[in-house]
């Protein structure tokens, strides 16, 4: 007996350790880069050495700045066309690639992708001048992650996720079953004092449609969200530009309507 219930021990604690070691590998999977060094390129600084490369689309009519932490196998040359689409909805933009991600120096890792994102926030406010209050945070799939946690502990405008999972481990295990986990953006939401867009594809097969409604579910208001019936994870919006030109939109009318602008750094 002792035999046969040690073999169940032994496969779950070497789980675990695999998650707990490889999890960095498993999460952030950084391509060739595509693109090649520019003038419209910033180089940002992290306060552990890292150099971040990052870029700034201004709109001088935009009240809000959108700071934009892109999906997983992608970069800043490969996402300019999202971008450039936020930037006609209304909005500033500003965006960087993670730490080992296109020209950015250093090697991916959760803790790495928290520190890029505050290092990019923190430029925004002090040296483009952007209020926290008008910082929105935008994270597509992995870039949830940070956006969530930067959202749960730094004051900002809004929050926007599209195609972002409740947790790392739970998008593979699909039940909770370690006692640690990796963005375990569920345990965060409802922490978020925001206005809050969650956007999802209902045929989405790499982050299941149930994640972004356990994470809308859980939210507290002002909410929105934009559920699109026939996309996918990489396809998002798919044929329903206008629908998300429009979601937008009203995401930004919302954003303007709650409460008093303020100029905290």
């Amino acid at each position: 007996m002792a035999d046969i219930l040690l073999v169940p021990v032994l496969a779950y604690a070497g789980l675990a350790l695999f998650a707990w070691l490889c999890a960095d590998r498993q999460i952030f999977l950084p391509q060739p880069c595509s693109y090649e060094s520019s003038d419209r390129f910033i180089t940002l600084t992290t306060p552990d050495g890292e150099r971040l490369c990052a870029t700034y689309l201004p709109n001088p009519q935009a009240r809000f700045t959108v700071l934009y932490s892109h999906g997983n196998a992608e970069d800043l040359g490969e996402i300019q066309p999202e971008l450039e689409v936020l930037q006609q909805a209304g909005f500033a933009v500003f965006a960087y690639d993670y730490r080992g991600y296109g020209l950015s120096t250093g090697t991916p890792s959760v803790k790495g992708a928290g520190t890029d994102i505050l290092t990019a926030y923190r430029y925004l406010i002090t040296t483009l001048g952007v209020p926290a209050r008008q910082i929105v945070l935008y994270g597509r799939s992995v870039g949830g992650g940070p956006s969530v946690q930067l959202a749960a502990a730094q004051p900002v405008g809004g929050l926007i996720l599209q195609s972002t999972f409740t947790s790392t481990f739970v998008l593979v295990t699909k039940v909770p079953i370690l006692p640690f986990d990796r963005f375990h953006n569920l345990s965060l939401i409802d922490r978020i004092g925001c206005p809050l867009l969650v956007m999802h594809g209902r045929r989405d097969r790499v982050v299941p449609f149930a994640h972004g409604l356990k994470l809308y579910a859980r939210a507290a208001a002002p909410k929105r969200a934009l559920w699109l019936n026939d996309v996918g994870h990489n396809s998002f919006p798919g044929n329903h530009e206008q629908q998300y030109m429009t979601a937008l939109t009203e995401f930004r009318e919302l954003l303007a309507e709650h409460g008093p602008l303020t100029t905290d750094h």
